[in-house]
């Protein structure tokens, strides 16, 4: 055993910070291939409500456009915010659901 490991003891995640906003804009670059193997990938740089969020995919074009109310998970850290994989979507208004 190494280090502070103590059995029965768990490492308490962060919780991932949830967003929601007006789409304002996005920025897409690439592709990019990290490594040999790897499929190419798209970062995006959306602007959502003045903030901006980076979202890796290995779309060219995202299923949201600029106007549409987003949300989304992310993680915040050195190199800024970053949205979760597959967690960006149109927000749904649930009282024009059915309409």
């Amino acid at each position: 055993m190494a280090g502070n490991f103590r059995p029965g003891a768990r490492r308490q995640r962060a919780p991932k910070l949830q967003g929601k906003g007006k789409l304002e804009s996005v920025v897409t670059e690439g592709p990019f291939q990290e490594w040999l193997g790897m499929p190419e990938l798209y970062r995006h740089a959306l602007i959502v409500d003045g903030i901006t969020y980076s979202y890796q995919t290995e779309d060219p074009e995202l299923s949201v456009s600029e106007g549409d109310i987003v949300v989304f998970r992310y993680k915040e850290n050195k190199q800024g915010n970053w949205i979760d994989r597959n967690s960006l979507g149109v927000w749904i208004d649930p009282a024009t659901y059915n309409q």
